[in-house]
């Protein structure tokens, strides 16, 4: 998918529309699972907003806004379901930031859902830059 296709699922939009483009698979898991996959993309330009004071003389995108690319990537694996429904963080745990992510760098975002109880959704996620992983966590949503 690339970001008109992206528009047609997630709410967001410029300039908090954080991915390029999402490729959804179906992979199978360590236990003989089949789960679905998306892997995204976002190209760091170095206009964004979020690097306008962080900070001015070494740009470094914020972890918030790793965790809100790893979080849009999510909301792609709920197909057509997002179409019609928000998507609320409700939790943000085991978080951790490994590595700096600056202007010209490519992060990709790895996501897949990993516990679905009704409306809440509980996904793993990785956000990495030249095959070295910078930000990881367990994001959970609910859906309203």
């Amino acid at each position: 998918m690339n970001r008109e296709e992206i528009k047609q699922y997630l709410k967001h939009r410029e300039p908090m529309l954080l991915l390029d483009t999402v490729d959804l698979q179906t992979e199978v898991d360590a236990q003989g699972n089949e789960v679905l996959v998306a892997y995204a993309s976002y190209y760091v330009r170095g206009d964004e907003f979020f690097l306008q004071g962080h900070f001015p003389d070494y740009p470094v995108v914020p972890g918030v806004i790793l965790c809100e690319m790893m979080a849009q990537s999510c909301g792609l694996l709920l197909g057509d379901e997002v179409k019609t429904k928000l998507t609320f963080y409700t939790g943000i745990d085991n978080v951790r930031f490994k590595g700096q992510v600056r202007p010209g760098d490519t992060v990709k975002i790895k996501s897949f859902i990993v516990d679905r109880r009704k409306s809440l959704i509980f996904v793993k996620a990785q956000a990495m830059v030249n095959d070295k992983v910078c930000c990881k966590g367990d994001l959970n949503f609910a859906l309203m």
